[in-house]
């Protein structure tokens, strides 16, 4: 990038009596006056009214907070300084509306009680911050209405970018999206081979995978359980059922499918209901790590044997999992590096570069632990 010399710095002409203190530096008292002139407009101090106090032009104050390097760094210093005692808050709003550019990237998760989606979140921030960029976080919780309307919040604030989780959403979403034109990177899953841009793993081919392991090592009836029922956790239950069918092992009894949220709580439940089932199931495969870790330390607390009695498998390798009596087997899933190459596939985009492929496998690990 060209470099350009800071600007000579001009003296400052003194004040005179006529013409009220507009070059000097605030006092104390200056920024109050300021802020309650600027309060009566607008209840806040505004890119003017620093710039009137610090006597330049409102570009200038615009390029000191930005960080360009033509504005000489001893009037950026005091043009921060002045933000700093006036309460400035910079209005991304506006700055977006006026320079038809962003920099924040909305990022929309199911759910921030879930490390899951914490660790995506992390990488996502990681990547975009280095770039200039923040992420604008929305929750979901798995409901398809709240994210259409996080939707309709967000995108006339002009976002630079799109990420989104999975693409299980309401036709009026996908609309609203695609009217946007904002570029815009699918994550935890992979598109359908039609170009749209996607970082994540075949949830179903992780779900097979792990069933087969279950079958490898003996197991004839295997149950699957199950608590929320989104998008991802049913593409699970796809390859499980899949892979047994494979081995002429399939009951749809065996299924246990609940649409309450996860947790440990339910993972005890769900484990006293596979147990009744008859005849009852030798292994147990969890759509998540949470349900299993419950199910293991209910096991524990019946004194049932795991994996002789029942063997229990678990889904994306939480916190905990290889620490639970006996340690958890699972699918350890790539999210932190999901959210790393979803961002830095989204920046490519921003900036109009090609993305090849358009969707990116990340692939799983199957870890493979006492408890199978």
């Amino acid at each position: 990038m060209a470099r350009h010399p800071p600007p000579a710095s001009q003296p400052a002409p003194p004040p005179s009596s006529a013409e009220p203190a507009r070059h000097r530096a605030p006092s104390s008292a200056e920024p109050a006056r300021h802020r309650a002139r600027s309060s009566r407009a607008s209840g806040r101090v505004t890119l003017s009214d620093v710039a009137e106090a610090v006597g330049v032009s409102p570009m200038t104050v615009s390029r000191a907070l930005r960080g360009e390097r033509r504005v000489d760094p001893a009037l950026v210093e005091k043009i921060r300084a002045t933000a700093a005692q006036m309460g400035y808050v910079p209005d991304p709003a506006a700055r977006a509306l006026a320079s038809q550019k962003s920099a924040q990237v909305l990022v929309l998760v199911p759910m921030l009680s879930n490390t899951l989606f914490v660790d995506l979140i992390e990488a996502v921030h990681k990547e975009l911050f280095a770039a200039g960029y923040h992420a604008l976080i929305g929750v979901t919780h798995y409901d398809r209405a709240e994210e259409e309307q996080l939707l309709r919040t967000y995108l006339p604030m002009r976002p630079a970018g799109l990420l989104l989780t999975g693409f299980d959403r309401s036709p009026a979403a996908r609309a609203l999206v695609a009217a946007s034109k904002v570029p815009c990177v699918h994550l935890m899953e992979l598109g359908d081979g039609s170009g749209t841009p996607s970082v994540g793993f075949s949830q179903a081919d992780a779900g097979a995978s792990i069933t087969r392991h279950l079958v490898e090592r003996g197991h004839r009836r295997i149950a699957f359980c199950a608590g929320q029922l989104d998008a991802r956790v049913m593409q699970r239950a796809t390859g499980y059922r899949r892979a047994l069918q494979e081995a002429g092992l399939y009951d749809p009894s065996l299924e246990l499918l609940w649409p309450r949220p996860t947790s440990m709580a339910l993972g005890a439940e769900l484990l006293d209901a596979a147990l009744r089932l008859e005849p009852a199931p030798d292994a147990l495969f969890f759509c998540n790590d949470d349900i299993a870790q419950g199910a293991l330390l209910e096991a524990l607390r019946r004194g049932l044997q795991v994996p002789q009695r029942v063997a229990i498998t678990g889904f994306n390798d939480l916190p905990g999992s290889d620490q639970m009596v006996p340690p958890l087997t699972t699918i350890r899933t790539p999210r932190s590096h999901i959210g790393t190459e979803g961002a830095r596939m989204l920046l490519k985009l921003i900036r109009g570069e090609p993305v090849d492929p358009p969707s990116m496998d990340l692939g799983y690990e199957l870890v493979v632990r006492q408890s199978s």
